[in-house]
């Protein structure tokens, strides 16, 4: 112990002649909270650039929690209205979120490159009218469409559908498959409302009403609601899926469709990364242009912001993270590494190289990156409207009761509008 004294002599000395001198023992740390979610091997990445930022900035300590995706669409809207949310967070909901938003527009470097950049997405993340505020970036832009098991269909010997085929076509060729080879899923479709708007979007649902305002039950809703229910009738979805959870819960296929029990799975981009990882060569799999309809054959945009929010304390630092990560260079390396479409419209420009994937990673990017050129307006309008989360869950929930048998469809759809209806105007009080 005698040994240590003169050390702890010398830092103590140190200390009283810095303060004797007025200047600081050491540069005061300051620590910020990140809340994430990965659907891939995104966390990974993004702690590692982290990792890097603070090598570069010693002043900035950034802790990175790390959450499973339901606590981003349940937990942390709670703590922000409380004013307990971090300092930033990895969001889907960014119109439902916006009010909570930080505009970093006067701590930016150059908020012209964002305005470049990722304008059309900022308008995702603005309250409404707002057209001036940056409050975040795309992690990614993610586009919805199906996954197929190629070798399924293989082994059965049918056809798979070509381009433009109806999403009728597919399910009666998911069925055949399936009855063949006694897969237990012949489609599967994630139990979210995003993703059933990928089908009503095609079907022809317009959303909203002459006035502006949502009419969500109309004619190309109907037809898309008729089936998934019809399908959870005939066994081409299983009430498995759907009917294991309730209310607004999210459920995916992903387990099944790694383990070769699904022939067809609408989901999105998001899942290249982990199909890459988890199902390898244990089966072909491929993802296959949008089905279609009355609609045409668009999918859903969404994808996830980083968004910062208006309770941090610090929002020069909050910035300082926000503009390296955000920078092409970092941004080019984050898009790459997790094999997403970008959501940067310099790099989708000048394309991106995916130097890790596989020749069916690779080849699903590209599928997607085509898709997402043929989005509808209408799918465009749905995601950035700062009531979509009350447009969707309520659509889930209300369709979920219906396929499980606890109601009807016409009561479900009286339901969704009634639903609808009230909780936008509960919100419209706060």
């Amino acid at each position: 112990m005698r040994a240590a004294t003169p050390v702890i002599a010398s830092f103590t000395l140190s200390l009283l002649a810095a303060t004797a001198f007025g200047g600081p023992a050491a540069a005061e740390t300051t620590t910020l909270r990140m809340t994430w979610y990965s659907d891939g091997n995104e966390g990974e990445v993004m702690a590692d650039l982290l990792k890097r930022f603070h090598e570069q900035n010693k002043d900035i300590e950034i802790v990175l929690d790390q959450v499973p995706f339901k606590a981003i669409n349940e937990t942390l809207p709670v703590q922000l209205a409380s004013g307990q949310g971090p300092d930033m967070a990895r969001v889907v909901d960014m119109g439902g979120l916006s009010r909570f938003a930080l505009d970093m527009r006067p701590f930016l470097k150059d908020p012209g490159y964002w305005e470049t950049n990722f304008g059309p997405f900022l308008e995702w993340m603005r309250p409404a009218g707002d057209t001036k505020s940056i409050p975040g970036f795309m992690t990614q832009l993610t586009v919805t469409g199906p996954f197929v098991n190629k070798t399924l269909f293989e082994q059965a010997g049918v056809a798979m559908p070509g381009e433009k085929s109806t999403w009728e076509d597919w399910a009666k060729a998911a069925k055949q498959v399936a009855d063949k080879v006694q897969a237990p899923f012949p489609l599967a479709l994630d139990r979210s409302g995003h993703r059933f708007y990928a089908l009503a979007v095609s079907q022809g649902t317009q959303v909203f009403g002459a006035n502006g305002e949502p009419d969500v039950v109309d004619g190309g809703f109907k037809r898309a609601a008729q089936l998934v229910y019809d399908w959870h009738k005939s066994g081409v979805m299983s009430k498995e899926l759907w009917g294991s959870v309730s209310g607004t819960a999210y459920r995916g296929a992903n387990d099944e469709f790694k383990n070769a029990q699904v022939v067809m799975y609408l989901s999105g981009s998001w899942q290249i990364s982990q199909f890459a990882k988890t199902v390898g060569d244990a089966f072909d799999w491929v993802a296959v242009p949008n089905p279609c309809g009355l609609g045409g054959c668009s999918s859903m945009p969404g994808g996830a912001g980083l968004v910062a929010f208006k309770t941090t304390q610090h929002p020069k630092e909050v910035a300082r993270v926000m503009d390296y990560l955000a920078s092409e260079p970092v941004l080019a390396e984050f898009y790459s590494r997790s094999l997403f479409v970008p959501g940067h419209l310099g790099l989708a420009k000048k394309g991106l190289d995916y130097p890790t994937a596989s020749p069916e990673a690779a080849a699903a990017l590209k599928v997607f990156t085509a898709s997402a050129a043929q989005i509808s307006p209408i799918a465009y309008r749905i995601q950035g409207y700062s009531n979509s989360r009350i447009v969707l869950n309520a659509v889930i929930s209300r369709l979920g009761q219906a396929v499980s048998g606890e109601t009807t469809l016409e009561d479900a759809y009286k339901r969704i509008t009634a639903d609808v209806a009230q909780q936008i105007a509960e919100r419209n009080k706060k």
